[in-house]
């Protein structure tokens, strides 16, 4: 019997896959921690940070194990979360390089800093409810 619950795909979930699925989102969640700690941004902490950079090649060298499973969903949420902040870094970096834009980088900076916070506790959350995440299956 499969250990997956209501709309959960048809692929049992090992305990070490949805272990190591905390153990990512902790990472990441470490990551914007340093960068509230900090005077870094959260933004700027979660993308050049030692523990998100180990959480997102975590999940690309586990990714075929949690596939047909809801910690799929997770694992494109966490990668996408990833990818994402860094483009944020990426536009907040170039405005930073002009005088006026300096003021609106720490904006994007801000706002991509409680969207990466925001996207881990709701992963925890749904994590913690054995739900998936929001996001679109990729085709094969």
């Amino acid at each position: 019997m499969s250990i997956e619950t209501n709309n959960r795909s048809s692929h049992a979930v090992r305990d070490g896959l949805v272990l190591m699925t905390y153990l990512i989102y902790g990472l990441h969640a470490l990551s914007a921690l340093g960068g509230v700690l900090s005077p870094a941004f959260v933004v700027t902490s979660f993308v050049t940070g030692w523990p998100s950079i180990i959480a997102v090649i975590l999940n690309y060298a586990n990714r075929s194990d949690v596939r047909g499973t809801y910690l799929e969903s997770h694992f494109r949420w966490q990668i996408r979360t990833f990818w994402f902040a860094l483009l944020w870094v990426v536009v907040a970096l170039l405005l930073a390089l002009t005088f006026i834009g300096i003021l609106v980088a720490i904006f994007v900076a801000w706002v991509a800093g409680l969207w990466v916070l925001y996207r881990i506790i709701r992963g925890l959350f749904r994590l913690l409810d054995e739900r998936p995440m929001p996001v679109p299956p990729i085709e094969p």
